[in-house]
């Protein structure tokens, strides 16, 4: 890679995927990062992934990785344990034998009674004595006028005991307090993305250039397939889930902070690549959904790595013209050049210099609520598993 004098330094980038429950999977990463004293300077998600990096950036404690994985004990243990586990006698067909199979119930339980620390059922969260009128006229409605299905509202009051918004608002250097000047911040960035109802655009939440609130943190989960609201998240736009565009924000990343290189460690709920074809319509369905959710930023390390070649030839031929003699260019063309160089290389010449993937493992008979499984078994599996792979990947 060739570096020139006007190359900003390089960010350390983590970026996190979507996934429910799944999200679980990314805290065992983090604390694998912590323990070998990796830091970030910026950390991006959506859906579950954007609760992950809020936690992670704006933790009230000095040891966000423990508060993350409080985040998640805590949901596990306050998930229900009503409908059980459900056994059947399978056929496995490629070793000719028939073996115990276990279905969890968990997903059943989550979607029937709510995870009373993340999300309730609607038929579960009516309180006639505290309902203002609007929310009155919500409930009487019959159900084929729902907009949703689930209150997610009361993750606010889960996500305060660990989250300090101050944490995910811009810092000014105190000489440059009337500036905008997003330079001048310190401090773990916090990029999380949402999707516009009305017009399908992208939204891009940004801690360096406006305060992250709650309804912001609310807006990243609401994916609507699985029946949780939109928000308002400013007059006449609201948002759902930003998994519905891109569940990988690598290139809003790109577009927030244009000028410095990135180092980038991409958390993957959902693996690109399986050993063996789905052997049912469950692992069918569970298969889509992986395809679905999964990185597909290919393309956008393809261009990254066209781009690079493009700034560093601009760059030696920007290096030859400052060597020249100038009196012999025309005056307007000296100051074009310098004012393309400037705009295209200073202020966006970023390079992905190292795309990293820690990658979630299937379990062996993979279902398609595998997303919604917040049992405290499951959770814990799943943290264990991501500080392992981080581990070894970190080797």
């Amino acid at each position: 890679m060739v570096n020139h004098k006007h190359e900003k330094g390089t960010e350390n980038v983590l970026i996190l995927q979507g996934g429910g429950s799944l999200g679980a999977f990314a805290c065992g990463v983090f604390k694998a990062f912590a323990k070998k004293n990796v830091k970030f300077d910026i950390i991006a998600g959506t859906s579950i992934g954007g609760i992950n990096g809020a936690i992670a950036a704006g933790s009230r404690n000095d040891t966000p990785e423990r508060d993350l994985e409080d985040f998640w004990l805590e949901l596990a243990q306050g998930s229900y344990n009503i409908v059980p586990d459900i056994f059947t006698f399978d056929f496995d067909y490629q070793k000719y034998q028939t073996r115990l199979k276990r279905s969890p119930a968990a997903s059943l339980n989550a979607a029937f009674f709510g995870v009373p620390t993340f999300f309730i059922p609607r038929w579960f969260n009516f309180n006639l004595s505290n309902s203002n009128i609007s929310q009155l006229k919500e409930y009487v409605q019959p159900p084929w006028k729902w907009t949703y299905i689930y209150d997610n509202s009361a993750l606010s009051n889960t996500l305060e005991k660990y989250i300090d918004f101050r944490k995910l608002s811009p810092k000014m250097h105190q000489n440059d307090a009337n500036t905008s000047n997003s330079n001048n911040n310190t401090g773990t960035r916090l990029i999380i993305t949402a999707v516009d109802v009305l017009t399908a655009e992208p939204l891009i939440f940004d801690s360096f250039k406006k305060p992250i609130e709650m309804k912001h943190l609310l807006a990243t989960i609401g994916y609507p397939q699985y029946g949780f609201p939109w928000v308002e998240v400013s007059d006449g736009t609201f948002a759902w889930d930003g998994s519905l565009l891109s569940n990988t924000p690598i290139r809003e990343v790109m577009v927030a902070s244009p000028s410095k290189n990135k180092n980038i460690f991409v958390v993957e709920n959902y693996p690109k690549k399986i050993e063996k074809l789905p052997a049912n319509m469950s692992e069918v369905m569970s298969r889509a959904k992986d395809i679905m959710f999964s990185d597909k930023t290919q393309s956008l390390e393809k261009m990254s790595r066209l781009i690079t070649r493009h700034v560093n030839l601009i760059e030696a031929l920007y290096d030859v013209f400052e060597e020249s003699e100038k009196s012999k260019i025309d005056k307007d063309k000296i100051e074009y050049i310098i004012k393309e160089h400037s705009l295209l290389v200073q202020k966006h010449g970023a390079k992905i210099l190292k795309l990293n993937r820690i990658t979630r493992i299937n379990p062996e008979t993979p279902y398609p609520l595998q997303n919604a499984d917040f049992s405290l078994d499951t959770i814990k599996e799943l943290i264990r598993q991501g500080e392992r792979k981080a581990l070894e990947y970190l080797k």
